[in-house]
């Protein structure tokens, strides 16, 4: 059993080290524990500290492409690398590395496929009245729309187990937390919230430039991916007023129609008509997406299959370079 602890890193030389300090040596049913730094674009010395403290495998991309995509990249060298479980982390020590072990146990058990750390948010001392408030709300919303009971559902400090992580695919620029979360409910994934403490900030969140920006971020990737897995309700939503609105002003034609002896209120005809075409309209594209969205688990299934597939096939090609290297090895010398 191999668990990957990755660890997306944007300029954090200062931190890291204290962050791979931190993290466990050792843990009960886990054979061998590798560390993953994804230097998104760092201009500083994350990468050769990251060398110099001998962490296992770096991915590095070009430029700073997000902490989506460095998420991405992670899962993406950790499952070629053989991980069984992988855990994702901060780079900015905001998690405690002791809760590794609370975040993985569920997974080894058996009784969660992805575990996500509550960071309690009551209790943060740090965190102002408003961003508690926020954090409340933002977790209330994205648990309706995914169907999950987890308390802080964008906390970053979670598991996978290796089948999540090939399901899971990120479809947002902005932060994988709600993608991933969203996702994996509405696949019927089994997710387990465990408690634990965060440490004091070691500087200011890179991932938010204000307090507004964040809830406005999030707000519209809680929107995009609800339409995304819900399109039939969404439409319907949508086409609700013009159906009812246009209604409403039909029905109004019909009662003076009859008690006023079919005098006048053609405009409520004109306007009723045509707000109740544009409600059927937006009804029709509903259930096209609808059906739109049917295609696409298939093809979730099928990119599942074939990432599964890859995978098997590039781990039976080292095993069998392994073997070919250690039978040569083992060859007597030939003495003339």
């Amino acid at each position: 059993m191999k668990l990957i602890i990755q660890i997306p890193c944007l300029n954090e030389a200062d931190t890291l080290p204290v962050v791979l300090a931190d993290l466990p040596r050792h843990i009960d049913g886990i054979d061998v524990i590798e560390t993953l730094v994804i230097d998104d674009g760092s201009v500083d010395e994350t990468v050769a500290v990251a060398h110099a403290l001998g962490v296992d495998h770096i991915a590095s991309h070009p430029r700073n492409l997000g902490l989506a995509r460095a998420f991405e990249s992670g899962i993406e060298t950790a499952l070629r690398h053989g991980a069984d479980i992988i855990v994702n982390t901060d780079a900015d020590n905001q998690y405690p590395g002791r809760f590794v072990v609370d975040l993985v146990t569920p997974i080894l058990a058996g009784e969660a496929e992805m575990v996500i750390g509550d960071r309690q948010i009551g209790s943060i001392d740090h965190f102002s009245w408003s961003k508690k408030l926020l954090q409340r709300l933002g977790s209330w919303m994205v648990r309706n729309v995914s169907g999950t009971d987890v308390p802080d559902t964008v906390s970053g400090f979670r598991a996978y187990s290796r089948n999540t992580a090939l399901r899971l695919n990120v479809l947002t620029q902005f932060s994988y937390t709600i993608d991933t979360l969203i996702q994996a409910g509405k696949k019927g994934l089994t997710i387990v919230s465990v408690p634990i403490e965060t440490n004091d900030p070691t500087r200011p969140s890179r991932l938010q430039r204000g307090k507004w920006h964040f809830v406005r971020q999030q707000a519209a990737t809680i929107v995009r991916l609800y339409a995304f897995y819900e399109p039939l309700r969404t439409f319907l939503y949508i086409s609700l007023p013009f159906l009812l609105t246009g209604l409403f002003l039909l029905l109004r034609f019909g009662y003076f129609f009859v008690t006023e002896n079919g005098g006048g209120h053609v405009q409520s005809v004109t306007i009723g008509s045509g707000l109740f075409i544009v409600g059927m309209f937006i009804a029709l594209f509903g259930v096209q997406a609808d059906i739109s969205s049917k295609h696409r688990l298939l093809t979730d299934e099928t990119l599942y299959r074939l990432k599964k597939l890859d995978l098997e096939q590039e781990s039976a090609r080292l095993a069998s370079a392994e073997n070919q290297s250690s039978h040569s090895s083992q060859q007597p010398e030939n003495v003339t």
